[in-house]
């Protein structure tokens, strides 16, 4: 996103009388690592940013996790401004405060939380993305639908909707989780809804399968565990299918069930050696558990992880 949004944002910044330096890094969630870490630290050092000094992330929720944590542990803790130029990052990462960097063994396993002072979410840089990317945040809106938000669903249905008036929604539902457990000691545990699965599967990949289709894919794997422990209606995960094929996102994966299986076991949600869910029982309606057999997880895995069946129909 520098190429494309950086001097514009130096410039308005300039213009308030603010002085910006800019750092980039690699795209992608590979970036997201202690080896981009440390330099920023001496860079930050080097150009005498202190404690009166603000990171500002400019970028998707990769530069905003990353950004956050440099923010969050630097001189023990700096202001931070989040300016999301993603959807997902949008209704998503830059909302809640959660900042971190990946373990080669699992996702955000090193991490703070750390409330942004601010966050942008300009719909103008949505113009920008690619249309894979826009898909991959119409993941996170459809989890925040089936949390708290039913009419988010039907609308996603319908195709009758704006930009504007979807991403308040989905960010209303996550700041109503945030503000009632900051700490994620309680019911803000919902909003990892599909992400067991999800980070397991970028695990696996090394980080190429980007984050909007692997949460796609944890919300159909989510749903159909829900059904198979009688927690939910068969209606309720073809319905999910259905609306994220018609969003254009996958499904289905190619990828080994048993190698899923073990990457979730350094889900770093586990509590007292379990393995934690969040399973929907209808749309509005999700809970977490940690009384799921893992035969039925390793059964649901490998019906899923199969790209030999075929989508469903919209």
């Amino acid at each position: 996103m520098a190429p494309l949004h950086a001097a514009s944002v130096r410039a308005d910044l300039a213009a308030a009388g603010l002085e910006a330096h800019v750092y980039t890094i690699p795209a992608g969630e590979a970036s997201k690592t202690w080896q981009t870490v440390l330099p920023l630290y001496g860079r930050l050092l080097a150009d005498g940013f202190d404690r009166t000094s603000t990171v500002l992330a400019l970028g998707g929720g990769v530069v905003g996790d990353l950004a956050g944590f440099v923010a969050a542990t630097y001189m023990r803790g700096i202001a931070f401004v989040q300016v999301p130029t993603s959807l997902l990052a949008m209704v998503d990462a830059s909302v809640g405060g959660k900042v971190g960097v990946d373990h080669p063994q699992a996702k955000n396993l090193i991490g703070a939380f750390k409330q942004p002072a601010l966050v942008v979410a300009d719909t103008r840089f949505l113009r920008t993305l690619p249309a894979r990317e826009r898909r991959c945040g119409l993941a996170e809106v459809v989890k925040h639908g089936l949390i708290g938000a039913p009419h988010i669903l039907t609308w996603l249905e319908s195709g009758r909707w704006s930009w504007p008036a979807l991403i308040r929604e989905a960010i209303a539902v996550k700041k109503a989780v945030v503000e009632d457990d900051p700490f994620e000691r309680g019911r803000r545990a919902v909003l990892n809804l599909g992400h067991t699965f999800a980070h397991a599967l970028e695990v696996v990949s090394n980080y190429t399968l980007p984050h909007g289709e692997a949460v796609a894919v944890g919300l159909v794997l989510a749903a159909r565990l829900a059904v198979r422990v009688g927690l939910a209606d068969e209606p309720l995960a073809a319905r999910v299918e259905a609306l994220l094929h018609t969003l254009g996102l996958p499904v289905r994966l190619s990828a080994d069930p048993a190698a899923v299986w073990q990457a979730m076991q350094g889900d770093k949600k586990k509590a007292r050696g379990r393995l934690r869910f969040v399973l929907p029982r209808a749309v509005g309606d999700v809970i977490v558990t940690d009384a799921v057999p893992p035969e039925v997880v390793r059964t649901v895995l490998a019906e899923i992880l199969c790209p030999e069946r075929p989508p469903p129909e919209a």
